[in-house]
């Protein structure tokens, strides 16, 4: 699995991916008053949040949770994951915040679209998981970019060494 995501069409189709669920995301939060739960850091605000959306403000951010941001974390999660592996010289260490994030963005995902549907007792995990996802998704993000930076250093190298 990780030598087929690894795969430049795969990476491509991820990148692609990741961009025109992102954009989308744009339509979601204008639909749904202007802030997306995913951005509330704590339960207790993403509860005051949900008390002042209206009924289609949520059914709007509902659809999108469920849609987009269900996919979404597949599409950049995926990416990083297959970047790292395929840059980082096979090494699983570093594809486990990638994969962390989109378990951690998934869980998170499901208890935004359970408080959107009206069942708000497990809003309160957003303490845990909101600032552990984005933390997840930073160290991805780094992993993925010095694994690229390695691998063109090591290729600029190879080359310097064959002139």
């Amino acid at each position: 699995m990780l030598n087929f995501i690894s795969r430049t069409p795969i990476l491509i189709g991820l990148f692609l991916a990741m961009l025109v669920i992102g954009y989308l995301f744009g339509g979601v939060r204008e639909a749904s008053g202007g802030v997306l739960l995913d951005t509330i850091w704590n339960g207790a605000d993403a509860k005051a949040h949900l008390l002042a959306m209206t009924a289609e403000q949520k059914s709007a951010h509902f659809w999108g949770t469920a849609v987009n941001d269900m996919l979404y974390p597949f599409a950049y999660g995926g990416l990083f994951a297959g970047l790292a592996w395929r840059f980082g010289g096979h090494r699983f260490p570093l594809i486990i915040p990638a994969i962390g994030v989109i378990i951690v963005d998934l869980a998170e995902n499901t208890t935004q679209a359970l408080a959107l549907a009206g069942n708000d007792g497990l809003i309160g995990l957003k303490d845990v998981l909101t600032p552990l996802k984005f933390g997840l998704f930073l160290l991805a993000v780094v992993i993925a970019v010095f694994c690229l930076i390695g691998a063109l250093i090591q290729k600029l190298r190879s080359r310097a060494n064959q002139a």
